[in-house]
């Protein structure tokens, strides 16, 4: 059973934040991180992200996604809105940081981001969004806004209980080596994109 680890607030450069430690084990060294900016009223309805780890993009930049900067823009929003981003530890659609990279080799030769990961025997997406609904449940959220492009994370709350009031769009400009990544993204899983 998924729960409360540890907990602090954190000062960023967006504003205070109160960041949730949610894992099974307190051994565990990777576990979700919830941040919840400070004028954030459960009773109410809540602005949430589910965003699934990027080191690539968040952390270094790359310009291959727009990970790092849907995660800045959730962050100036929650903390000037309220609400809460859910970090999720799975990176590279849930394939990992190595065979992240392995999916990247190959599409330097010409595969897209999907035949790259197929290629590799791995799922076009092994995102799974059950412990985002987990943790809002655990944390008694009733009924949200979700700040998303991604169909499948709209579908995830169907059958919740919780309820969503709206989506707000979480679309980047793209540039001009993630254009076709973004264009994939939209024609293959559906994502609500205008920009491409």
């Amino acid at each position: 059973m998924i729960q409360i680890q540890a907990q602090s607030t954190i000062p960023t450069d967006f504003g205070n934040f109160t960041v949730y430690a949610f894992s099974e084990h307190e051994e565990d060294w990777s576990p979700h991180l919830v941040w919840v900016a400070e004028n954030t009223d459960f009773n109410r309805t809540v602005n949430v992200r589910f965003h699934s780890e990027c080191i690539t993009g968040e952390v270094f930049h790359s310009k291959k996604c727009e990970c790092g900067q849907q995660l800045t823009e959730s962050m100036k929003f929650v903390s000037e809105h309220g609400g809460m981003i859910i970090y999720l530890r799975q990176e590279g659609r849930n394939i990992g940081i190595i065979n992240k990279l392995k999916a990247y080799s190959l599409q330097e030769k010409g595969y897209d981001t999907v035949e790259a990961n197929l290629m590799l025997g791995l799922p076009a997406d092994g995102r799974n969004f059950d412990v985002a609904i987990e943790i809002l449940k655990l944390l008694k959220v009733k009924e949200i806004n979700l700040l998303t492009n991604n169909p499948e994370k709209i579908k995830s709350l169907n059958k919740s209980g919780i309820k969503l009031s709206n989506r707000l769009p979480m679309e980047i400009q793209p540039n001009e080596v993630n254009r076709s990544y973004l264009s994939k993204k939209r024609n293959y899983f559906g994502h609500l994109l205008e920009k491409v």
